[in-house]
């Protein structure tokens, strides 16, 4: 007999051996022994009790779910680090409702039951046995609703890089006891003012508001009171150094530097704009000058008398540009180089140049004060560190001036 005839022998054998006695129309109902028998047409016993019960594991499910996702916002919204010098504030993560903010001690969110309003539902509450003493770099990164900061007085260290692109920041202060930093009108310096850190994005709302402007935010009349009394800065005449990106992205129009400045770090002037609406933006930064005075204090523009001579472009005794300094300024015109100067980073005036019909507008030319051969044997420049028009099949990197003359202004 060979295998297959086996096999079906097999089946026919089982098929004679379970035969199921059930009329045809009762066979749905059939119950197999050792289970529960058929619902049909019955109620379950305790139908409505064992619902309920259902009903309320679900509901205390998603009550446990909401209530830990509470609890990670809470411990998410301020995170710190120890390190050997203190505490250092590391993360910030905003809960979408808090507008000012102090560093000065280690917080924490507090939320206040039965209060269902966003707005008020929450305290900050600090713990004073543990002062902040550092900042880190991008602690507050992009956030969009904090317009105040408030630095305590023992903090020591603050990244120039810890409020990048906070758009709606308009002013920081510092306590009068900190020995390390100091603020001028709501802009962040160190102690001594040697070195300018932050220019907050939003300070213009915050000098709009100090001097009575009503100035619709997205109108585009810009009155020459308005430019002067918003849109202008003056560096004082003690600072060295402009800080990693100190003025990015601010609504400034003229920026005045004193001479005796060394260093303008990396992406410190990096695209000034204004808004045109709330999704379009346009460069602002027209012109830079620098002035000859070493006894400016007063930030706010008033006249350039009060600055003593006053000359176009980059001061003499500037040593370094840093990479991406004054990137995407395409409303400034005129950039001139100073004999001092001795490193220029990549991409130092990167995309200050653009094309208007067959006209290359913007820094259309860099003026060197050096000879060519000498400016090649003394500055260390970076990569694309001249502007350079690039779009679709026009390509051309500005023309470099040398020996130039200053333009005067």
């Amino acid at each position: 007999m060979s295998k297959k005839e086996k096999k079906q022998n097999k089946v026919n054998d089982l098929q004679d051996t379970v035969k199921l006695d059930i009329p045809e129309d009762e066979i749905w109902t059939y119950q197999v022994p050792g289970l529960a028998a058929p619902h049909i047409n019955k109620p379950y016993k305790h139908y409505n009790l064992k619902k309920a019960v259902f009903v309320l594991v679900i509901i205390v499910a998603v009550s446990l779910s909401m209530f830990f996702s509470v609890l990670a916002l809470q411990n998410d919204t301020f995170e710190y680090n120890e390190t050997s010098s203190g505490i250092e504030f590391s993360k910030f993560s905003n809960t979408g409702y808090l507008y000012e903010l102090d560093i000065d001690y280690v917080c924490d969110i507090e939320y206040i039951a039965g209060n269902n309003d966003p707005n008020t539902n929450f305290k900050v509450v600090k713990d004073t046995a543990k002062p902040i003493t550092s900042v880190r770099q991008f602690t507050l990164n992009c956030d969009d609703k904090i317009r105040t900061i408030n630095i305590g007085a023992n903090v020591e260290f603050v990244d120039t890089k810890a409020f990048y692109s906070c758009w709606a920041l308009q002013n920081i202060e510092v306590d009068e006891n900190n020995p390390n930093y100091c603020d001028v009108d709501g802009v962040l310096y160190n102690k001594d003012k040697t070195e300018i850190l932050c220019y907050p994005c939003d300070h213009d709302e915050y000098l709009r508001q100090k001097y009575g402007y009503e100035k619709e935010l997205f109108t585009e009349e810009i009155t020459p009171e308005y430019q002067k009394d918003i849109q202008t800065y003056v560096v004082p005449s003690t600072v060295k150094k402009i800080g990693e990106m100190c003025f990015n992205y601010a609504n400034l129009r003229v920026i005045y530097l004193p001479e005796g400045l060394e260093t303008i770090e990396t992406l410190s002037i990096f695209k000034l704009h204004e808004r045109k609406n709330e999704w379009e933006t346009t460069p602002s930064l027209t012109n830079i000058y620098s002035y000859k005075s070493d006894a400016v204090s007063d930030t706010r523009f008033t006249d350039e008398k009060a600055l003593g001579e006053v000359y176009n472009s980059l001061p003499e005794g500037l040593l370094y540009i840093g990479s991406d300094a004054m990137s995407y300024n395409q409303a400034l015109s005129y950039v001139y180089i100073p004999d001092s100067v001795t490193h220029i980073g990549h991409h130092a005036f990167w995309d200050t140049v653009y094309k208007e019909g067959d006209e290359l507008k913007g820094v259309s030319c860099i003026n060197v004060s050096k000879k060519e051969d000498e400016f090649d044997s003394t500055v260390e420049t970076g990569q694309e560190w001249c502007p350079k028009y690039d779009h679709l099949l026009f390509k051309k990197t500005v023309d470099v001036v040398y020996s130039a003359e200053r333009e005067t202004k």
